[in-house]
């Protein structure tokens, strides 16, 4: 792929969060929104002419088919991710999938063989690890300036009003806190501490079977995670990892902070803090799109800051907290 050469997008489900994609999109110089598909040709037509998007179709298949297209965006509900993509990758289509990929740890390792049996990019869209804070804040561990890390804390517990009828408490889409919200602190736990040796989850559930309100504790050899999500009130939404030399405060909302603080020494002592401002490109999904570019011009198969093995060990981390509240879906 010609480094000069815009990277044609096409978009697979056409609800809000693919509206946020394609308006981060317009943000990038070097992208350029083909083609949207949806089941009803009319509502891909009204997000077309919103987006000036040349293409429309009233089913995937038909964007699958479409040569003109270097890479999809899946954002279709979570049932229907590892389908789709599996399509588009047989269809020979590089794909950025909405995360998570799968309901089951068991869908993610077929999406992922099946993208390298196609040899074509693949990645789950965690826009969390492009953030520019998030990065920093890698480096800053990964440099020593914390010392060894024993302690990740993460909520992300925001109220959706009226949830009766929509996709969080229906279970026929993956509804629920933790397939929703829930895989955002996990995901910080693990970037931060890698596969934990024991996990403990408990979960409310509404009527539907759609978990409420969880909270879960990661246990490592030397550290332990406590996270929590829910989506019937809201919290503050902060992270804080603590290490033996000082720690690191993630502002709100942290999944797509623009800030964060450094802390060296302790209370007692007294401790020495440094604020940090990173200002974000639109909301932050322009980070992973630009690193999706970087990874088709370099003809790579998946991203370095989030690979495969990534996705598949913390699906598995998801399964496991899944089978441990009983989240069952239909």
């Amino acid at each position: 792929m010609e480094k000069t050469s815009k990277i044609k997008w096409g978009i697979v489900g056409l609800g809000n969060i693919a509206k946020q994609f394609a308006s981060e999109l317009e943000l990038i110089d070097s992208a350029e929104l083909c083609a949207v598909a949806s089941r009803n040709i009319d509502k891909a037509q009204d997000f077309a002419n919103q987006f000036e998007c040349p293409k429309a179709y009233g089913s995937y298949d038909e964007l699958f088919q479409d040569k003109n297209i270097d890479i999809l965006y899946i954002a279709t509900p979570h049932d229907s991710h590892a389908e789709l993509t599996i399509k588009a990758l047989e269809n020979n289509k590089n794909v950025l999938c909405e995360k998570p990929l799968a309901l089951y740890y068991s869908d993610v390792e077929q999406m992922i063989a099946t993208a390298k049996k196609s040899n074509k990019f693949f990645m789950e869209a965690f826009w969390t690890r492009f953030n520019p804070s998030i990065r920093e804040t890698l480096e800053h561990i990964q440099n020593g300036t914390i010392g060894e890390v024993k302690y990740v804390n993460a909520d992300f517990s925001i109220k959706f009003e009226n949830p009766d009828n929509t996709r969080m408490t229906d279970m026929k889409l993956g509804g629920g806190a933790l397939m929703d919200i829930g895989v955002y602190p996990l995901f910080l736990a693990y970037l931060i501490l890698g596969k934990p040796k024991g996990i403990v989850a408990k979960s409310n559930f509404y009527s539907t079977g759609a978990d409420t309100q969880t909270s879960i504790i990661l246990q490592y050899e030397n550290a332990q995670a406590v996270l929590h999500c829910s989506f019937l009130y809201t919290c503050n939404v902060d992270a804080t990892i603590s290490g033996t030399k000082g720690r690191i405060n993630l502002d709100p909302l942290w999944f797509m902070t623009e800030s964060y603080s450094l802390t060296h020494g302790t209370l007692v002592e007294g401790a020495q803090k440094s604020k940090f401002e990173r200002p974000t490109l639109g909301k932050g999904y322009t980070y992973e799109i630009e690193e999706c570019h970087a990874c088709l011009r370099a003809n790579k198969t998946e991203s370095e800051l989030w690979c495969h093995q990534n996705s598949l060990e913390l699906a598995k981390i998801v399964e496991e907290v899944k089978n441990q509240i009983g989240l069952v879906y239909s």
